[in-house]
């Protein structure tokens, strides 16, 4: 947290501060669940979104 902090301009809203360390939260959780392997591959997704429309 603190190098992410330290890497924004001097000028960073708090909001801005708290987007990034946000982004920064999502993407590391998306890269863990991806090494656990909880994913879900492109085509279960695509039959989900099918049959939602029918």
């Amino acid at each position: 947290m603190a190098d992410i902090i330290a890497r924004q301009p001097d000028d960073s809203s708090y909001d801005e501060i708290l987007r990034e360390l946000a982004y920064a939260r999502i993407v590391q959780r998306g890269l863990d669940d991806s090494a656990n392997g909880r994913t879900v591959s492109d085509d279960d997704v695509k039959r989900k979104i099918e049959s939602l429309g029918k």
